[in-house]
């Protein structure tokens, strides 16, 4: 049964695991990766939306313990297809990290944790953005 209150707090959560998730896969983008602004936010809604979906369904900590533990490990297969390895070098280990990290940002708005979701989002951005000024040395990917 549709629920308009159910809804609008869906909305709001998904809304701000979007907005934030929008903001870091534009950051990759600029940076040419493989993953940008499409992939960022759907898995930040994506997880927000399971977060919520579990939390209407599941009404033991244990479940939803489990429950999480899926999401976590679905998302590193994700984050684990954007890690590329050739002759010289392993590639998007950042962008990886920065799917995976997402997916904890739009999970914290799932559980209506705005504040755990910007700051993780703020942290990404900021990681992602000015951590390429940080590298030095062969053995970092200034691509990743």
């Amino acid at each position: 049964m549709f629920d308009p209150g159910l809804f609008l707090v869906a909305l709001v959560r998904l809304g701000v695991a979007y907005a934030i998730a929008f903001i870091i896969g534009r950051e990759r983008e600029r940076d040419d990766q493989s993953a940008g602004v499409r992939t960022f936010p759907i898995v930040a809604i994506s997880s927000c939306a399971f977060v919520i979906l579990t939390n209407q369904v599941v009404n033991t900590p244990d479940a939803q313990s489990r429950a999480l533990q899926g999401l976590i490990m679905g998302i590193g297969f994700i984050g684990g297809g954007a890690i590329v390895k050739d002759a010289e070098r392993v590639r998007g280990t950042a962008t990886a990290a920065g799917i995976w990290a997402t997916s904890v940002a739009g999970a914290a708005a799932g559980y209506g944790r705005f504040e755990l979701a910007i700051l993780v989002g703020v942290v990404t951005y900021l990681t992602l953005r000015l951590g390429k000024r940080l590298d030095i040395g062969p053995h970092t990917d200034k691509r990743a």
